[in-house]
């Protein structure tokens, strides 16, 4: 694993959209069990960390499992972990990380600042704000989207200091103990590693 520093990139850097792609990608794996037009993807895809070396590892194995999963087994596993029939095994929602409920005070406080930031739930979207799939279209939309006074670095900081950095490797580890993860717990320990990373170039930045 590389031990060189992680810094961001400018605006209009390679490095800064595929940092935005993978929030993108995490979004997608999050949200719903990858179809056959995404794992395709992954069949063909490249094994080379789209950060660099320090996600080399895991991204090599999501590759693997989605290499050796099919769209029907992922959909299964994707149900059992965080759909279900009442009270799902997992909760990806940070309330309940936070707070240990859904639907409290940390969305509450996350709503007041996707409205500070002009953002609003999509009114067919399924879940509600405080999904760790709906947090990361955000940061992509910090990252990539053409609005300066609100896709920029500081509103970066911020979104992911109060909103994911408190909770989503609480999520990560409930997947990967899981006796039922395959697939999620590649996607899990892709997660943590990206969000450890961004937590080091956050941190950077305000020394």
């Amino acid at each position: 694993m590389s031990t060189a520093p992680i810094g961001f990139a400018s605006s209009d850097d390679g490095e800064e959209l595929a940092r935005a792609e993978l929030y993108g990608l995490l979004a997608r794996l999050w949200l719903a069990a990858p179809d056959a037009e995404l794992m395709e993807q992954f069949r063909v895809a490249v094994t080379q960390a789209p950060q660099g070396g320090h996600l080399e590892a895991p991204w090599q194995a999501l590759v693997a499992a989605l290499r050796a999963t099919t769209p029907e087994a992922a959909a299964a596993e994707h149900t059992a972990l965080f759909m279900g029939v009442g009270k799902p095994e997992i909760f990806a929602y940070g309330s309940y990380h936070l707070s240990g409920f859904l639907n409290e005070r940390p969305l509450a406080l996350l709503r007041n600042d996707l409205a500070q930031l002009g953002l609003t739930r999509a009114p067919d979207a399924l879940e509600t704000e405080d999904h760790v799939s709906y947090g990361f279209e955000v940061m992509r939309y910090l990252i990539a989207g053409d609005d300066a006074a609100v896709c920029n670095l500081e509103q970066q900081r911020r979104f992911f200091r109060n909103h994911l950095q408190t909770w989503v490797e609480k999520l990560c580890d409930a997947v990967a103990a899981h006796p039922r993860a395959d697939t999620w717990r590649a996607v899990a320990a892709l997660t943590a590693a990206f969000m450890q990373v961004e937590t080091q170039a956050f941190d950077m930045v305000e020394t």
